[in-house]
C-alpha cells in the first residue's frame, strides 16, 4: 500500500522564495552583470567562450580595485584565465621593478640622433 504525502505549501513557498532570492543576489554581482553587458570574448587574445567553458572568462578590474564596481562596467574587462593571469603578472613584475604600470621607463641609453641637428648645419655652410 502507497503512504500518500500531502505537500507542504508553506515550506515549497519558502524554499522558491529562497531560490528567487538567490538568483537576484547572484544576478547583482558584478560577474553576471559585466557578462550581460560585454560579449562573452577575452578581450586580449578574442578567444570566444560560451556554455561550461565560460566559467573560464573573468571579470578584470581595470583599476585594479576590486570595490570599485561602476554599474555601467567602465572598470570591468572581461579575460580568460590565462590572459588575466598574465595581466596581474605584468603589474606585479612592474611593481618589482618600482614602476607603476603607467610608467614608461627609458629603454634605450644612446641617442645615435643627438648631434644630427649640428652634423646637418655643418654640411650647409
Amino acid at each position: 500500500m502507497t503512504k500518500h504525502t500531502i505537500p507542504d505549501h508553506a515550506r515549497l513557498d519558502r524554499v522558491i522564495a529562497e531560490a528567487r532570492r538567490h538568483s537576484s543576489e547572484r544576478e547583482a554581482t558584478y560577474r553576471e552583470r559585466a557578462l550581460k553587458l560585454f560579449p562573452w570574448i577575452c578581450g586580449r587574445c578574442g578567444r570566444e567562450f560560451a556554455g561550461v567553458r565560460l566559467k573560464e572568462l573573468t571579470v578584470h578590474h581595470k583599476d585594479h580595485n576590486h570595490d570599485n564596481n561602476p554599474l555601467d562596467g567602465s572598470n570591468w574587462e572581461l579575460l580568460c584565465l590565462y590572459c588575466h593571469d598574465n595581466e596581474h603578472s605584468r603589474v606585479m613584475d612592474e611593481a618589482v621593478r618600482g614602476r607603476s604600470s603607467g610608467d614608461q621607463a627609458s629603454v634605450a641609453t644612446h641617442n645615435p640622433f643627438a648631434d644630427l641637428k649640428a652634423k646637418l648645419e655643418g654640411k650647409k655652410g
